[in-house]
């Protein structure tokens, strides 16, 4: 089994972590650290925030907790197995292992286990699936740290199976791939069958929760391979987009932005034609207020401030700014 010993990992040990680990192995739990943490430690990068699973319930680690004096944080994570536990001014965030048992492809219903393989397995992506115990032993049950050092974007067991568990997992799909992967193109096939086949599912998923994604893949590698993959595999239509996007002009405008850091709405206004697509857009998705008087902003104005040229390009954007 390979062991972490990066800085990185060894950076997590703050006197809080020590512990909540204390409480854990004195009451035989095992508590491990889980999901995108674990795919960020192998990276090299430092993570955002931390995510633990745990083998004890939420009923058992309330009482731990409770009987050390240990304030616990309701944030309605519960009823998925999630308990907030706050010590040395950090919040630990700890879930229990767990499996799906009914989805509608938006919520599951969850029952317990202590079963590391079969938590991993309802998971959506090998890169995502993986845990890393507290004395750095890695848990990968489906490849996803070779896959990572490869570079490959895989979903966890049957695509379609774990696609109609979330359709929104067809979006995260896209957004580690413009993460982690090196070229684009580089798809199994029947990955991008499985997305076809399902992209109607996204249908039913609330344009907020697909904006949040939207916005990662617009800001990721690749963008214009995805979002050409996105009207190729029929998914555009059901995330807002215009069926008759300006591909061209997307395809011109992600070649100019790189290493510029846009905003995600700049990005995407490229592909739209008329303020229509912007209204779509926010019906869709429920943008932000900015987000859209920016999107209306560009489609007003970027016909007539391009067309600058001559020796002084610029000049009819500084009018424009002036008035």
């Amino acid at each position: 089994a390979m062991r972490l010993q990066a800085p990185q990992f060894q950076a997590l040990f703050t006197p809080g972590l020590r512990s909540v680990a204390e409480l854990f192995e004195k009451k035989n739990y095992e508590l491990r650290i889980a999901g995108g943490a674990v795919r960020d430690l192998l990276s090299g990068v430092t993570p955002q925030d931390i995510d633990f699973a745990t083998t004890a319930t939420p009923a058992e680690m309330k009482e731990m907790f409770t009987a050390a004096g240990v304030r616990l944080i309701n944030n309605k994570g519960e009823k998925h197995g999630t308990i907030t536990a706050r010590l040395h001014e950090q919040n630990f965030e700890i879930t229990t292992l767990r499996i799906d048992v009914v989805t509608d492809g938006r919520h599951a219903e969850v029952e317990f286990t202590t079963d590391w393989h079969k938590d991993a397995e309802r998971r959506d992506l090998t890169v995502n699936s993986m845990f890393l115990g507290l004395d750095g032993t890695l848990y990968d049950f489906f490849n996803g740290y070779e896959d990572l050092k490869n570079k490959k974007i895989r979903f966890v067991g049957k695509a379609a199976e774990r696609i109609q568990e979330d359709y929104l997992r067809i979006l995260r799909y896209f957004r580690f791939y413009g993460r982690i992967a090196e070229k684009p193109g580089d798809h199994e096939p029947h990955t991008l069958q499985a997305i076809k086949e399902n992209a109607k599912g996204l249908a039913g998923i609330s344009g907020e929760r697909i904006w949040v994604e939207l916005k990662k893949i617009l800001l990721g590698n690749h963008v214009n391979h995805l979002v050409q993959l996105m009207y190729e595999l029929d998914i555009a239509q059901y995330i807002g987009l215009p069926l008759d996007g300006n591909l061209e002009e997307f395809a011109r405008v992600t070649k100019n932005i790189q290493n510029l850091s846009p905003k995600p709405m700049t990005v995407l206004t490229s592909l739209f034609k008329g303020k229509d697509d912007v209204t779509n857009l926010d019906l869709r998705l429920k943008i932000s207020k900015e987000e859209k008087n920016l999107g209306l902003f560009l489609v007003k104005h970027r016909q007539e401030l391009t067309k600058a040229s001559g020796p002084e390009p610029l000049r009819p954007y500084q009018d424009f700014l002036m008035d």
